[in-house]
């Protein structure tokens, strides 16, 4: 199952030890463990460390999904369905697609902080514990969910020095509390260093702050600027300040409190403005979008204050604290080791979401810091909004993430993007202070602004751009949240920032979401370009979910509000999407007759690249039509320009069509080079792109008349398919099964069964190999050597790779992706990404798929082109 696995633990963990003994015992025996307890406990962290210690937790097998930016408990099946990478195939969506993805796999689902969606948790565990008989799940969450059967345990602070122990430096440097003080000291001050007399001081701020382990990383993060007393005095001012002296309020929820808004009390002035507006970012960001929701000068004209504005109705964002509709409240932040969980008192609600500090070599000047007294909920929007320049956020970005108020988010940012978050309980109070300052609307109108423009960007140039993945793919969860903000409001930025998110859950094939979200769109817009577009979308959708008649309606009204408009482009979209909703009913002729209007219509607006692609369509509808001769001349003049500018997918497919087409002209020798091409050239990992070659190889074995191969391949291809929950095009599955058929009746039923055994047995780089056995692929002119005794593979006139560098080769074998490598070995991911181009160097080769092949001993050369 294609997930996100669990996100990287980037610091250390930090006691729990005999909790961690009791979970694992709990968890073998339980299908739903709970772990409860107050916000800031460390529920999220000690959920993360426990599913990474589980056999396979860190290769696939423990998926984490995180509930903290979902609101509505109607929308959990698809939430959960988009985390595990669960796709909405063959009629099935909602809970139906999770059961058929989940079978009767050995999975473990993490799903993290609960509690706002308690009902909607406990009826969707109980449903696939129900359904799914080797499914367990483990869960996050303030209460109980009270489903039959559930375990729940309760995590308490970490552990405080024994009374009386005062005086025993070693008994303080035991307890839990202060290993995590000393350890996030040293994270924030490389240079500290605790001196004579001074654990006494840790312990007693870890006991003054009830061992909760987000209120002492964030005191801990002062180390660089304030002495241990100094730190002790300003917790000691900052309680008697919250509570006027009264010690009686709930003690978690009074430390925690404390803790945060001591930390925003050092803050200098413009340090302040940046961080609660970076509260409206839930789904994270860089620098480049926090300079553009925070900043407010040099280039963005901010709205001057009126002094007869209604305050009160802008304080609470039109009756919406949050600008989400869910109120500024508690939330589970961190663990041990950096991500301890913690929260904040400040409503009933809950928004979370777990953050781990990276501790890496990232450290900013503090800046001025003084000890000024702002009482917390003091109203500090009086007069005009404060100016922030863009090239002040930066900066402010670097100070905030060395205080702890941010974290840098590693694992998928590409190389040289840093991306940060704030996390919840900080972000709740964030948000407490952006409306007290009356910035909320603003702030929501830039980040508006900002995802409007970059979803605009995503759509100016070519026709295909539903397939395209744009900029806006990184910041889902924010513009899910732009849409959900604008729709409450009659903004002319909702329609195209929900035709964006449409877009991506489209790609998703989170197909019943993009479809509940183009309705609403439709009932909105009138432009017919507009209209054309997101009717198009739909009909691609309906497609995919074999809702044929909603497809052809759509796209046929698509195709006539283009027709009506005045750009060819969203026409020449509006026809693509009406000949697949033809193909899809199996209408083969009508669909050529709409590929070549499409085409016609390409033709005019001087973009090699879209003429390239409709000829592609063309060809494959062409070749179902049996019409294989033409699809051979437009796939002859269209693979050129695809293979120099398409991205990877459109290349692959592309390669298999001109393999099916060479097929049907009885060509089986060019079919295999063609088929064996898209293997060498499909994504690394198990993916649909692996699929339709396999499928075309065992086709060419039995045309060879290798007809336990065919079953092999054949056998290979249809487990894989069940893998990763995907199904063939109708007319494509036809052609395949035909042949099994009749090779199944050549072949003793024993044998069947052997030869369909063995290749379901076959995966990986283990599987590629066997099907490249034997093709006619270009030669590398170099051989695959094992260097004698070690192991370790080699290639003749290249030094042999180091033995972490053979590890990482044989994990990508194995079909690891970079981030469960780095897992699996304990390395940073971008170390995992320098040894792999050291191995490419050593090997000759450019894919991971090369690398793979070499690992078992098979032969294979560069990717043509390459």
């Amino acid at each position: 199952m294609p997930g996100r696995g669990l996100p990287p633990a980037l610091d250390a963990f930090v006691g729990r030890e005999r909790e961690l003994s009791r979970l694992h015992t709990l968890l073998r025996s339980s299908r739903l463990l709970t772990l409860t307890g107050p916000g800031g406990v460390g529920k999220t962290r000690l959920a993360l460390e426990l599913a990474g210690r589980v056999r396979g937790g860190r290769t696939g097998r423990a998926q984490w999904v995180a509930l903290d930016s979902l609101q509505d408990g109607e929308l959990l099946p698809q939430a959960l369905a988009a985390a595990l990478g669960v796709r909405e195939r063959g009629g099935r969506a909602g809970i139906e697609a999770l059961v058929h993805a989940l079978g009767t796999r050995t999975t473990l689902i993490v799903l993290d902080n609960c509690e706002h969606l308690a009902e909607a948790c406990a009826r969707l565990a109980a449903t696939l514990l129900g359904r799914c008989p080797r499914l367990r799940l483990l869960a996050t969450s303030r209460e109980p969910l009270r489903v039959p059967g559930e375990v729940v345990f309760r995590v308490g602070e970490l552990s405080l020095s024994p009374a009386g122990e005062e005086h025993d430096t070693a008994a303080l440097l035991r307890s839990e509390a202060v290993r995590l003080f000393l350890a996030r000291a040293r994270t924030s001050d490389a240079a500290f260093e605790l001196g004579s007399g001074e654990a006494l001081t840790v312990a007693e701020i870890c006991r003054r702050l009830d061992g909760l382990p987000l209120a002492i990383e964030l005191a801990a993060g002062r180390v660089g600027s304030l002495s241990l007393p100094g730190i002790l005095h300003g917790l000691d001012d900052q309680l008697s300040l919250l509570t006027d002296g009264s010690r009686t309020g709930p003690g978690r929820h009074r430390e925690l409190g404390a803790a945060i808004d001591w930390s925003h009390r050092l803050l200098d002035p413009l340090e302040r403005v940046v961080f609660r507006r970076l509260s409206v970012l839930g789904g994270g960001f860089d620098t480049e979008g926090a300079a553009a929701v925070c900043a407010n000068g040099g280039g963005h004209d901010e709205r001057r204050r009126d002094p007869d504005r209604d305050w009160d109705r802008d304080r609470n964002g039109d009756g919406d604290v949050r600008g989400d509709g869910e109120r500024a409240v508690s939330g589970e932040i961190r663990g041990e080791g950096g991500a301890h969980g913690g929260g904040t008192g400040r409503g009933d609600g809950v928004h979370r979401w777990d953050g781990v500090h990276h501790g890496d070599d990232v450290h900013c000047e503090d800046g001025a810091h003084r000890e000024e007294d702002v009482h917390r909920g003091e109203h500090v929007g009086q007069g005009p909004p404060s100016l922030v320049r863009p090239e002040q956020v930066l900066r402010v970005v670097c100070a905030l993430e060395a205080k702890s108020l941010i974290v840098r988010v590693r694992g998928d940012e590409p190389q040289g993007t840093a991306r940060y978050r704030q996390l919840s309980a900080i972000r709740a109070y964030g948000m407490d202070r952006l409306v007290e300052a009356g910035e909320l609307s603003d702030t929501w109108s830039r980040a508006l602004d900002w995802l409007a423009g970059k979803a605009a960007g995503a759509v100016t140039p070519g026709v295909f751009l539903d397939t395209v993945e744009g900029p806006l793919a990184r910041e889902q969860e924010n513009l899910a949240a732009a849409v959900s903000h604008s729709a409450a409001r009659t903004d002319h930025r909702h329609v195209p920032l929900a035709v964006a998110l449409a877009r991506l859950q489209y790609q998703q094939e989170q197909l019943t979401a993009a479809r509940t979200l183009l309705s609403g769109v439709l009932e909105r817009v009138r432009g017919p370009e507009d209209r054309s577009a997101a009717l198009a979308l739909a009909a691609r959708s309906a497609c995919l979910q074999d809702d044929h008649a909603a497809a052809l309606a759509f796209a046929q009204e698509a195709v006539a509000a283009g027709r009506t408009g005045r750009h060819p482009a969203r026409l020449a979209n509006a026809l693509d999407a009406l000949a697949a909703a033809r193909l899809c009913r199996g209408e083969f002729s009508d669909a050529v007759a709409v590929f070549a209007e499409c085409l016609d219509v390409v033709r005019t607006l001087g973009c090699p690249l879209d003429l390239a692609l409709c000829r592609h369509h063309l060809a494959w509808a062409l070749l179902q039509a049996g019409r294989a001769a033409e699809a051979e001349q437009l796939v002859q003049v269209c693979l050129p320009e695809l293979e120099t500018n398409a991205p990877p997918g459109q290349v692959t497919a592309a390669l298999h069509t001109a393999g099916a087409i060479r097929l049907a002209l009885g060509d089986v020798d060019a079919a295999e080079r063609r088929f064996a091409e898209v293997l060498l050239k499909a994504p690394p990992g198990e993916s649909f792109h692996g699929l339709y070659p396999l499928e075309g190889l065992a086709i060419v074995a039995a045309e060879r008349g290798d007809l336990q191969r065919s079953l092999r391949l054949y056998a290979a291809a249809a487990a894989m398919r069940r893998r990763i929950d995907t199904e063939p095009e109708a007319h494509w599955w036809g052609q395949v099964e035909a042949v099994v058929a009749r090779v199944r009746e050549r072949v003793h039923p024993s044998g069947v069964s052997a030869a369909m055994a063995a290749g379901r047995r076959l995966r990986g780089a283990r599987l590629v190999a066997y099907a490249l056995r034997g093709t006619q692929v270009r030669s590398v002119g170099q051989e695959s050597v094992q260097t004698a005794g070690s192991g370790r593979v080699g290639t003749v006139g290249q030094p042999p790779l180091t033995e972490r560098e053979s590890a990482v080769a044989e994990l990508v074998a194995e079909g690891m992706t970079n981030q469960q490598i780095a897992s699996h070995l304990g390395l940073a991911k971008s170390t995992v990404a320098s040894h792999l181009d050291r191995v490419r160097d050593k090997l000759g080769v450019r894919s991971r798929t090369q690398i793979a092949v070499r690992v078992t001993g098979r032969v294979v050369g560069p990717e043509p082109g390459l």
